[in-house]
């Protein structure tokens, strides 16, 4: 996705010829319709357009030449702060944040800053009215429309040399976002884990959040499995399938003899589902997915281990750990075979450990 320079309005130009030009990118139609309708209120302020994704938004900003935007978070196809960067990279403009997500002062609102936000603002709640939201928003696009736009500065980096570490090369890079509405949770298991997940799904809400699950099994028994487990299930259990999306109410299992990865596109979490070597020894391989999910989800993910025999998992399980995750390990107490749980625990990946009937309700409070 590229943004080709284009001539820019001076800063206070905007204000000096009294319309102030504003595009809103939103993917939620009522949030477009609500915005335009209230910034329309103001006769200083046009808005010239509305984009549903970045995709739509770039071809909005080249064709209608905005003076202030007011940009989303959560989107399909690209999320908003990876979409601000290439912004103020290419074709810097004024850009508030508006989302459910930019709490004033958290981190995801500190980040958007840091990638050239003049100003985040935080959707209505059960305390924020859209009347508060509107005249706040207002004062601060007239401001924006007065700012200079500037692209935002790479930390420094410390020269290499033969004694220093930060030389060798760097690890995969973090495609997650800081924060999103919807979690992930992660399941992996082995010997004895087919009746283990029975025990957690069949104790989780329908509207839990969307779970990806590796369990040791053949090519021709995971369908079957996956459909006994949806009977059992409030939420809707299936094999997974390439392109799978990662909902809330949803478990999708990693079909046997395939790798199961998460990826993400814009705010939409979804699976991809191929074959390759075998990884710790197994297809599917728990260490697969949890990578992927260190690298994907981060600090948005929960990771559970529970009973089975090896190593599969722990080296997946630091990942996520150390990319912010919050891991969960079944407790030797009611393990078939304390094997991954124990070997995820001794790695440093686990944060709590608890006995099998305690795994839903801690899961739950994590999320």
């Amino acid at each position: 996705m590229s943004l080709a320079p284009a001539t820019q309005p001076s800063p206070g130009g905007a204000a000096a010829r009294g319309t102030i030009r504003v595009l809103i990118i939103d993917d939620s139609a009522v949030v477009r319709q609500i915005l335009a309708q209230e910034l329309a209120r103001d006769p200083e302020i046009e808005v010239v357009g509305t984009a549903a994704d970045p995709y739509a938004g770039r071809d909005k900003i080249v064709q209608l030449q905005p003076h202030v935007i007011t940009l989303d978070v959560e989107m399909p196809r690209m999320d908003g702060i990876t979409f601000l960067r290439k912004l103020m990279r290419y074709h810097p403009l004024p850009v508030i944040i508006v989302s459910s997500l930019t709490a004033r002062g958290g981190e995801l609102a500190m980040e958007a800053l840091q990638a050239g936000a003049v100003e985040v603002m935080c959707k209505p709640g059960s305390s924020y009215s859209v009347g508060d939201l509107s005249v706040e928003l207002i004062d601060k696009i007239k401001a924006a429309a007065r700012a200079k736009p500037l692209r935002p500065v790479a930390p420094p980096t410390a020269s290499p040399s033969s004694t220093d570490t930060s030389a060798a090369p760097a690890g995969p890079e973090r495609l997650s976002m800081t924060r999103t509405t919807n979690k992930v949770v992660a399941i992996g298991c082995s010997t004895g884990g087919t009746e283990a997940l029975r025990h957690v799904l069949a104790a989780l809400p329908a509207n839990a959040p969307g779970i990806v699950v590796v369990q040791h099994m053949p090519e021709q028994f995971t369908r079957s499995f996956a459909d006994r487990l949806n009977e059992l299930s409030a939420m809707e259990v299936k094999e997974a399938e390439n392109g799978d999306s990662v909902i809330p109410g949803r478990a999708l299992i990693a079909p046997g003899n395939y790798h199961m990865l998460l990826r993400r596109s814009g705010a939409r979490y979804y699976v991809e589902v191929k074959s390759g070597p075998l990884v710790s020894r197994h297809r599917p391989s728990v260490d697969v997915l949890f990578k992927s999910v260190a690298r994907y989800a981060g600090r948005n993910a929960v990771g559970v281990i529970m009973t089975g025999m090896g190593r599969d998992g722990a080296e997946g399980m630091k990942e996520m750990k150390d990319a912010g995750a919050v891991n969960i390990a079944e407790d030797e107490s009611t393990c078939v075979v304390f094997g991954m749980p124990k070997e995820a625990i001794a790695a440093g990946g686990v944060d709590h450990i608890v006995p099998l009937p305690q795994i839903a309700p801690r899961l739950l409070s994590l999320v």
